[in-house]
């Protein structure tokens, strides 16, 4: 890594870090400086607004890459594979500040969140489509993966039925404190039955 590079990585970094446990508007850049070791002006060198550091944070922070979809079917069984998928989102929010609590509490007032949040769950509709798709063993209408695969990403991404992660008390409205799972976790393999029991071989 390049010192130019090492510098905005440390940058971003410590964006991540300090919005997380402060909220975006309650950072000031010094903070950020600081906590990377770098001096203020090499921050709006790479970065001219704090704006522009926020949607480099979740633009470049917010994918999903990181998927290998290939360990995550299991084949006849597409509630199975649409656990599996939960199962690795659930390992990467733990992973990211990101995912586990800037962009939940960031996208109701910042457009560029927003933005990127709705271009996220296009990608994680597409990679739950395809695993989805792969599951089922039976000729099957695409639209009806399609839709399965749509109602199972508006659940676990809807910040209102979002569980705590680490036993943390939500703030504000407590999206903040996941990226994936429903308030109740037991309730995971009850909703994927209901949601692929349009998938099964009788109803194709």
């Amino acid at each position: 890594m390049t010192r130019s590079r090492e510098s905005r990585t440390l940058i971003l970094d410590a964006a991540e870090r300090l919005f997380a446990e402060r909220g975006f508007d309650a950072t000031p850049t010094m903070a950020i400086a600081d906590l990377a070791g770098v001096p203020k002006g090499l921050l709006f060198y790479y970065f001219p607004t704090k704006t522009d550091l926020l949607r480099a944070l979740v633009g470049e922070r917010l994918d999903l890459d990181p998927i290998d979809t290939s360990g995550l079917i299991a084949r006849g069984d597409p509630a199975r594979t649409l656990l599996n998928v939960t199962g690795r989102l659930r390992e990467l929010q733990s992973e990211s500040a990101v995912r586990r609590v800037i962009v939940w509490r960031e996208h109701r007032t910042h457009p560029e969140v927003r933005d990127r949040l709705r271009d996220y769950r296009a990608e994680l509709q597409a990679i739950v489509e395809r695993v989805l798709g792969a599951s089922i063993l039976h000729p099957i209408a695409a639209r009806r993966v399609r839709t399965a695969a749509a109602a199972w990403v508006a659940i676990i991404t809807t910040p209102t039925l979002l569980d705590h992660v680490g036993g943390d008390e939500p703030e504000g409205d407590g999206a903040e404190d996941a990226v994936t799972g429903p308030a109740e976790t037991a309730d995971l393999p009850a909703l994927a039955d209901l949601i692929t029991a349009g998938l099964r071989e009788s109803a194709a």
